[in-house]
């Protein structure tokens, strides 16, 4: 089994998003998913992580990729949105430069891991229009 590995260069990252959906919290075992959005073509990866596919919650087709060693889970994305990643933060050897943009299902905030107040908050996903610097950097 072939070790699994990413690099990317800090500058191409999109943005960084606390996701406080069910299917975060789940999938981590905590209160949300910090995640870090790049473009697919601006992400080197050697190896190739166990993926599980589900639904959403808004319908769409999410792929969450596992280390086969550690069972940690590293990166995800939409089947639908298929011109991005989505980086496990917490995966990243040195963390200590990432900064969140928004949250996203903060309906679903529990009590004990509530949203920052200082940053944008979406009760659910941002619509297009609202998110519409992903999509347009996506190309870039």
């Amino acid at each position: 089994m072939e070790r699994f590995s990413y690099s990317f260069e800090r500058d191409k990252i999109i943005s960084g998003h606390h996701c406080h959906c069910k299917d975060c919290q789940r999938a981590t075992g905590s209160g949300k998913a910090t995640i870090l959005v790049i473009s697919k073509k601006n992400l080197s990866i050697s190896g190739e992580p166990k993926y599980f596919e589900s639904v959403g919650n808004q319908g769409m087709h999410i792929n969450r990729g596992f280390c086969e060693k550690c069972g940690s889970g590293i990166l995800s994305f939409a089947k639908e949105l298929d011109r991005v990643i989505f980086i496990k933060a917490g995966t990243l050897d040195d963390s200590s430069w990432v900064t969140i943009d928004s949250n996203y299902f903060t309906e679903s905030a529990h009590d004990w891991n509530k949203p920052d107040d200082h940053i944008k908050s979406f009760n659910q996903n941002p619509n297009l229009f609202e998110n519409i610097k992903t999509v347009l950097k996506s190309f870039m």
